[in-house]
């Protein structure tokens, strides 16, 4: 897998998480859902936990619960730290560094050791997967959520995240 695609499908993973951000933002109920409030805070905690899972590991991670992020604009600023966080990272990591393998320590049993590709291929699947459920959601409580499938940001031209 090259780094190219891994930066398209992360340029597909900023927008889609800022599109869905602007949709739940709009709608007032969905901003105080609960269920909405605790799945952003998996879909980002998970997405720190790989960002963390690829780097050095020098410092420990840092373990949040949706119960830290008192408000919707606090969760907010969680996501958007991760956005600015990820690409620089991606535009540095070589073919030779994609291929090379990482422990996924919260799988112990067995242990799983898979390559730096797969760990980031695998965050950006999980994100999707969660969003989905957001849109649900979102259409329940009267919203109208925002298309966001990888294909339809192709066609757009491949826009910015709007953070």
């Amino acid at each position: 897998m090259s780094n190219d695609w891994l930066r398209n499908l992360y340029g597909h993973q900023s927008w889609a998480d800022a599109e869905q951000w602007r949709a739940l933002g709009e709608h007032p109920a969905a901003r105080s859902d609960q269920a909405i409030h605790h799945r952003l805070h998996h879909i980002h905690f998970v997405q720190h936990a790989f960002l963390w899972t690829i780097g050095d590991r020098k410092s420990q991670f840092a373990v949040t619960t949706a119960e830290d992020f008192a408000s919707f604009d606090e969760l907010h600023a969680y996501a958007r730290e991760y956005h600015q966080k990820i690409t620089p990272v991606l535009s540095g990591l070589s073919d030779e560094r994609l291929a090379e393998p990482v422990r996924i320590v919260w799988f112990n049993d067995p242990p799983l050791s898979i390559t730096v590709a797969e760990a980031l291929t695998q965050c950006t699947m999980h994100s999707h997967y969660h969003r989905g459920q957001n849109a649900t959601r979102l259409r329940e409580l009267g919203g109208t959520p925002p298309t966001t499938d990888l294909i339809f940001w192709q066609w757009k031209g491949r826009p910015d995240g709007a953070w």
